[in-house]
């Protein structure tokens, strides 16, 4: 007979655009590198500025996006309770 299923644990919210942030300046920390090698650099390995570039332009749009993200979750939870407590006022933009 199988054990019972343990609950889940309580979810730990935090600030998440620290890490983005963190990663984001290790991916510039290393593109800095990669650039002051110039010429030391072997040609076969210069894709990985491309990568640096890549890792960055991800990053700043990670930390831009996920106030918006927990912004637009937390408008969502709102609107939810909102309905499932027979509120009167409708929600922003609904006819």
């Amino acid at each position: 007979m199988p054990k019972p299923r343990q609950p889940d644990p309580e979810v730990h919210e935090s600030d998440y655009r620290v890490p983005a942030a963190i990663g984001t300046a290790a991916w510039a920390i290393a593109l800095v590198v990669l650039v002051a090698m110039g010429d030391g650099l072997p040609a076969s390995e210069t894709w990985w500025i491309g990568v640096c570039v890549t890792g960055i332009a991800l990053g700043v749009f990670g930390f831009l996006y996920i106030p918006r993200l927990f912004r637009k979750r937390d408008e969502a939870a709102d609107r939810a309770a909102e309905r499932s407590t027979g509120g009167d006022t409708p929600a922003p933009g609904a006819s």
